[in-house]
């Protein structure tokens, strides 16, 4: 029987994540991104708990006698979904370092959706790229129209000072972002299931 080492840092990189799940059947991942971006693409046995539900289950969520590892696209969320677990009580918990993204990008394998969904973040900078766009281009006619690209300025200012994203938290209660795969009840058990 081979004993697995679980890291004591808080944040994992890709090749911690493979050996754990060599070396740990009972590891957990859970991706804290958004439904529809966990439809277009995750990590393989992996569970979805989007952000924005996790607050409101995360005594549930802590619950979990197993090692959890949480992924997002790049960490940002997951670092907010680890500290709303680890208020919650869970200590075996960690970060992977870079998200999806360097998992991804470090060939590790996923499971692809039948739809190609963009990223948060990307779906941030279209929105907020758009809106600054149409301000300046609208005060070319009404000159007051300029402050709408001055106003996401200080949005996208604030939103790196705090390291939050109300534009984020709006956009990923749109249709697009939403999947039927989110059902709490049923991730907590399977997530406390031992494995076979």
């Amino acid at each position: 029987m081979t004993t697995t080492t679980i890291p004591s840092t808080d944040t994992i990189d890709v090749n911690d994540l493979r050996q754990l799940r060599h070396e740990d059947p009972d590891l957990r991942i859970l991706d804290v991104r958004s439904g529809g971006e966990f439809e277009g693409v995750h990590i393989p046995g992996s569970y979805n708990v989007p952000l924005d539900t996790l607050a409101e289950h995360a005594r549930d969520l802590a619950s979990v006698e197993h090692p959890v590892v949480l992924v997002c696209q790049s960490g940002g969320r997951a670092t907010k979904a680890h500290g709303e677990l680890s208020a919650a009580g869970k200590d075996t918990l960690h970060i992977l370092e870079g998200g999806i993204a360097a998992w991804e990008q470090q060939g590790g394998d996923v499971i692809r959706g039948n739809t190609d969904r963009w990223a948060m973040d990307r779906q941030v900078r279209l929105a907020a790229g758009s809106m600054a766009l149409a301000g300046i281009a609208a005060s070319t006619v009404i000159p007051g129209a300029k402050w709408i690209a001055g106003g996401v300025a200080a949005g996208l200012t604030f939103s790196a000072v705090t390291n939050t994203c109300a534009m984020a938290a709006v956009l990923a209660k749109l249709p697009y972002n939403q999947a039927d795969n989110c059902d709490i009840a049923g991730v907590v058990a399977e997530l406390n299931r031992k494995a076979s």
